[in-house]
């Protein structure tokens, strides 16, 4: 790359380009590459998150937006912090879990009450009974009926890690 070629500026909110082909800015997620990664890992299809946009922010930290932005660079927030980008292994965020979660068909991992109570605390507890992939995973939890995502666990090694942020934490009673 040249001296001259675009940077990623972590002051600035940028676009993500459609396509990988179109990166001007090395390291750079694509539209389709994040489309893509939802798909794969959780099973939320492009008929979900089709209409939105999606900008960068820093390094890796990508927002979704439902709307168009003519120039967002000018501004703190746009939307929600959707999913980490420039690291080994993708991380979505607490609150598009929470927003986009119900539409997974795949890595999610359904706790009873008690479980679910620990894991919004922050605790990491023994999971030996997931059979799915290991890494990051949508956490539900049934409320009224209803699978309700709750966060972002990491599973490894039969541990589900809680990676619920300490600022969302609760210190729930369980309900059956």
């Amino acid at each position: 790359m040249s001296d001259d070629a675009p940077t990623n500026d972590g002051q600035r909110f940028d676009r993500l380009p459609e396509r990988p082909a179109d990166r001007e800015v090395e390291g750079r997620a694509s539209r389709e590459e994040v489309l893509d990664w939802w798909d794969d890992r959780f099973g939320i299809g492009r008929d979900v998150l089709g209409e939105y946009t999606f900008w960068e922010k820093g390094a890796g930290k990508v927002w979704v937006f439902n709307g168009e932005a003519t120039d967002p660079s000018r501004v703190e927030a746009i939307g929600m912090t959707f999913l980490r980008t420039r690291q080994e292994h993708w991380k979505p965020t607490t609150r598009a879990v929470q927003r986009f979660g119900e539409h997974a068909t795949r890595n999610v991992v359904e706790l009873g009450p008690e479980a679910a109570t620990r894991f919004v605390a922050g605790e990491d507890q023994d999971l030996a009974e997931w059979d799915g992939d290991w890494g990051y995973l949508i956490v539900a939890h049934r409320i009224a009926g209803e699978r309700a995502p709750i966060g972002v666990g990491l599973y490894l090694y039969d541990e589900l890690r809680s990676v619920v942020p300490k600022g969302s934490r609760a210190e729930l009673s369980p309900v059956e």
